[in-house]
């Protein structure tokens, strides 16, 4: 027997749900905070498409190649941003500060942050603290890891003309260059021996022709 589900529009839903959480509260007598990832923010709820085109022009950063690369750079400021909003939050007032600090990272910070805590503690380096699951830990490290890694990537696109000068530079061996220009010397005299030879022997030719 086939039953009949009522549709429930997305209001509804919602409006439900808030009156469960606040039956909820007031049962326990404590606040629940909805922490929502800000890229959830962004690109579900506000329905913004963000996008970087102009940041290399700006900011006077060529890019690489013929400008079909991805804009590495805006997404960096961006991704930069959100790693500070997040340590912004680790030093809030509020009673859920490492939770709502997660939620405003990217997932693929928050991925790093996980491995980082399931490392084992034979894998840590000399003088290496193990990561805690907790306020401290993930300050130390968006401060110690993250944030060091923009600056790093920034110095590295914005140097990026005078790294490829340096790479070409070193690419080009000055003794190399020397014997190839001393072998082209002698190539250009081979040359011109070897046209002058074809020019006698056409002259030879033409008077051995009868007139």
């Amino acid at each position: 027997m086939a039953k009949r589900v009522p549709y429930l529009h997305e209001e509804q839903i919602e409006r439900d749900a808030a009156a469960l959480l606040a039956e909820y509260e007031q049962a326990l007598g404590v606040t629940i905070l909805r922490v929502v990832p800000i890229e959830d923010i962004v690109e579900k709820h506000l329905k913004l498409g963000i996008e970087f085109d102009d940041m290399h022009q700006l900011l006077r950063v060529p890019r690489s190649g013929l400008g079909l690369d991805p804009d590495i750079l805006g997404t960096m400021f961006f991704d930069e941003a959100m790693t500070r909003r997040a340590l912004d939050l680790l030093g809030s007032r509020r009673n859920d500060r490492y939770e709502a600090a997660l939620a405003a990272l990217r997932e693929d910070a928050r991925d790093r942050w996980t491995d980082r805590l399931a490392r084992d503690p034979d894998e840590l380096d000399e003088g290496e603290e193990a990561a805690t699951p907790d306020e401290d830990g993930l300050r130390r490290f968006l401060e110690g890891t993250v944030m060091p890694w923009f600056d790093g990537r920034k110095k590295e696109l914005a140097n990026r003309p005078l790294i490829r000068e340096q790479a070409f530079g070193e690419a080009l061996d000055p003794d190399k260059l020397e014997r190839l220009g001393r072998y082209e010397v002698h190539l250009d005299r081979k040359l011109e021996r070897m046209l002058a030879m074809l020019l006698r022997l056409k002259d030879l030719r033409a008077g051995a022709v009868p007139g």
